[in-house]
């Protein structure tokens, strides 16, 4: 049967106005920001993928609710919606509401981390690891080698690699582990998925130790998707099946209901452990709010309730992910080098690839994305040596993957708006040459990829 197009689950019932810039006006914005698209003004940019962290359109249902919204200071009934909804889908016994996820990461590795332990996890995750190393401990990479393969068109890159993580229980025993952090879709290998079976295997293993498991359960829908697309034995399995199955293996989770749950803001803690739960609402009113909002008002917490609900209709997050694919396979079509197969949340450019005449310590992927914004309008966001940072002895990490990631927001953008991006990127790719490295003339301390200042290396 002839494949025929398909649309957006979804129809327009609101626009926001974009802004269209010249070459000259782009030039003069990025000089501002110091060729860092983080420091970009918003007005400035065209076509925002930067993130989809909190950055999704809300759905009628969603508007409707925030209208709903109870912001009593304790007690509010928006709290219990959430709570249930949380508990439906995502099965965990005790819910901590939190800001956002990184409110959740805070609590836990404060909870859970002791200075000295590993916290092992499937590639690291910025503000994941810098919390877990805030409390004293010491993240190591556990993922399988594919990972750090762009080409490689191996189907499950997120999985964990047993073998290390073995490696790792048998030198340093239960006592030098923290937990073990899994993450569904893991984001900075280019939106990589775990198997079911891997998921399953790292779990075992890990209580068989005595070691918690918790999720990074922030895309754990779209992860989802690609088990029940890739894997054996799932094609019949629904994605709340799916989704609830992640779940019952691990311990816990942290959640930004800013990706998966279509919100602009909000997140939470969900633990098994009933001591621990009350340790964490312990610690959230001093550090988030009451344990009835935890840094969120009221409506904030009814439109996520709608939309973890929505997350999980398979129309939405296969269209969801169906668009990344298409921009995906616009750019693999042209040559343009981006990390295979492609991912659930966004397209990864692999700039070392892109800019091969740039050296690592010229910041190749900082460099593309601003010759992508100076090109079009379009902003991305760097995910390489930036954001790697420094080791503890203050030398430059430079991590296998230099990469650019275009994220796609949820329900905001059409298929023009890609084909206007991957038009973009392909003229940019094929003047690659003529792209200048950049020197760092800034450095914060920590998370240097935020607020990090750059120029051009002038020959």
């Amino acid at each position: 049967m002839k494949q025929r197009s398909w649309a957006e689950p979804w129809k327009v019932k609101m626009v926001e106005p974009l802004t269209m810039t010249s070459p000259r006006e782009r030039r003069v914005a990025l000089d501002a920001a110091g060729f860092n698209t983080f420091l970009l003004r918003s007005e400035d940019v065209y076509i925002d993928l930067l993130t989809d962290s909190g950055t999704s359109a809300m759905s009628d249902r969603q508007w409707s609710a925030l209208m709903r919204g109870d912001e009593a200071y304790a007690g509010s009934r928006n709290y219990y919606e959430l709570e249930s909804v949380v508990h439906e889908v995502y099965g965990y016994r005790e819910f901590i509401p939190t800001h956002q996820g990184r409110g959740a990461e805070f609590i836990l590795s404060q909870l859970q981390v002791k200075p000295g332990q590993w916290v092992p996890g499937n590639m690291y995750f910025t503000t994941t690891r810098y919390h877990q190393e805030l409390a004293g401990g010491r993240f190591i990479d556990v993922i399988v080698d594919e990972a750090h393969d762009s080409e490689s068109e191996f189907p499950f890159k997120g999985n964990v690699d047993l073998a290390k993580l073995q490696r790792l229980i048998d030198t340093s025993g239960r006592k030098g582990i923290a937990y073990l952090s899994l993450e569904t879709n893991v984001n900075m290998a280019g939106g990589q998925p775990c198997s079911m079976e891997n998921i399953r295997a790292t779990c075992a293993l890990c209580h068989h130790h005595g070691i918690p498991v918790y999720l990074d359960a922030t895309r754990c829908v779209e992860n989802a998707l690609f088990v029940k697309c890739r894997e054996p034995g799932f094609e019949q399995h629904t994605i709340p099946q799916i989704v609830r199955e992640i779940c019952d293996q691990t311990d816990g989770c942290t959640m930004s209901g800013k990706k998966d749950s279509l919100v602009n803001i909000g997140g939470f803690l969900a633990l098994n452990d009933l001591t621990l739960a009350e340790e964490a609402r312990n610690l959230l009113v001093c550090h988030e709010g009451l344990q009835t909002y935890g840094g969120m008002a009221g409506r904030d917490m009814a439109a996520m309730a709608v939309g973890i609900r929505e997350s999980i209709e398979e129309p939405h997050i296969r269209a969801r992910v169906g668009q990344v694919h298409y921009l995906g396979q616009r750019l693999l079509d042209a040559g343009v080098p981006i990390v295979r197969p492609l991912g659930g949340h966004g397209i990864y450019l692999d700039a070392a690839r892109f800019l091969p005449h740039l050296a690592r310590c010229e910041y190749p992927a900082q460099a593309l994305a601003a010759a992508i914004y100076l090109d079009s309008g379009v902003r991305t966001m760097e995910r390489g040596a930036v954001s790697a940072g420094r080791s503890p002895d203050g030398a430059e990490i430079f991590p296998k993957l230099e990469l650019v990631r275009l994220t796609i927001p949820r329900r905001v953008y059409t298929q023009a708006h890609m084909d206007v991006t991957a038009e973009s990127i392909i003229e940019v790719f094929e003047h690659r040459s003529e792209i200048q490295g950049l020197r760092m003339v800034h450095e914060p301390k920590r998370l240097r990829f935020f607020q990090a200042r750059f120029e051009p290396i002038v020959a």
